[in-house]
């Protein structure tokens, strides 16, 4: 794989609040948010985006860091240029105010915006409302974003924050005390669902923060819980990114059949349908 050209979507520019992002942008039907992991929108993210516009959704994009399209292994630019990359990317995370990455009980700023992002996607696209998927430290945002009524299908991969240097971190994910009240509240009403996507030993995910979700959203919160020895072993980290690179894209791969569960998500929630 190398750089992707970025062909077959279209590039836009979305602004709320005097907060302006680019913004990618690929098929029809109902919006569906697809929030990247770092470094950015990889290849790999964007395999996963053709796969929601492939179902009859819209696969929105923004750009929340990284350079869109770029390929971050090792051997596609020189490893010393994919670590300068990596780099690059989480030292921006790391110094805007709009990414909470330690504090706990507590949303990102950022998801104002992406609320504002799903309500306008909602009125351009149609549909019975919007999914959201966030991926690593983006992972809660989706979970934050459902406090909008319009979100009707989050996903949470691998949802990395607040990142677990202590038990007490481990144990809670990104999200205020009432975004999480009002989260609860609407799978209790309107039987929303929240899905969650991890590798067991994934040091980033503890198991911890998954029986927290449990605890507050019931069954409600659908975990999908994989072995390691299910991932990928061509990536090139350990076991961490299910939909993308640690994803085995063949029949009867476990990570394609979590895959294949967060489509059929959209596909029921956004669709009216079910099955491939």
């Amino acid at each position: 794989m190398a750089d992707h050209d970025l062909a077959g979507y279209e590039k836009s520019t979305f602004t709320h609040e005097g907060t302006g992002r680019r913004i990618l942008r690929r098929g029809a039907g109902p919006a569906v948010i697809v929030m990247a992991e770092i470094p950015g929108i990889t290849p790999k993210v964007l395999e996963f985006a053709d796969r929601v516009a492939g179902i009859g959704c819209t696969a929105v994009l923004p750009v929340l860091f990284g350079e869109p399209g770029r390929d971050p292994r090792p051997e596609a630019h020189g490893a010393l240029s994919a670590g300068r990359y990596a780099a690059s990317s989480i030292l921006k995370v790391c110094v805007s105010r709009e990414f909470t990455l330690l504090a706990t009980g507590r949303s990102s700023r950022v998801v104002t915006w992406l609320r504002a992002l799903a309500a306008h996607e909602h009125e351009r696209c149609g549909g019975p409302g919007v999914g959201a998927v966030g991926m690593c430290l983006t992972g809660g945002f989706a979970l934050a974003m459902a406090t909008d009524a319009r979100v009707v299908a989050p996903v949470l991969s691998q949802p990395s924050l607040p990142v677990a240097v202590s038990g007490g971190r481990s144990r809670t994910i990104d999200i205020g005390a009432g975004d999480l009240d009002l989260v609860r509240g609407r799978c209790e009403r309107e039987g929303l669902q929240v899905m969650g996507l991890r590798f067991k030993g994934d040091r980033l995910v503890p198991g911890d923060r998954f029986a927290f979700l449990r605890r507050e959203l019931g069954e409600a919160f659908v975990a999908v819980e994989l072995d390691d020895s299910t991932a990928n072993p061509e990536a090139v980290l350990p076991p961490h990114s299910v939909l993308t690179e640690h994803l085995v894209d063949a029949p009867g791969e476990p990570t394609r059949a979590a895959l294949d569960q967060v489509l059929d998500l959209f596909r029921k929630r956004l669709l009216g349908t079910s099955g491939s």
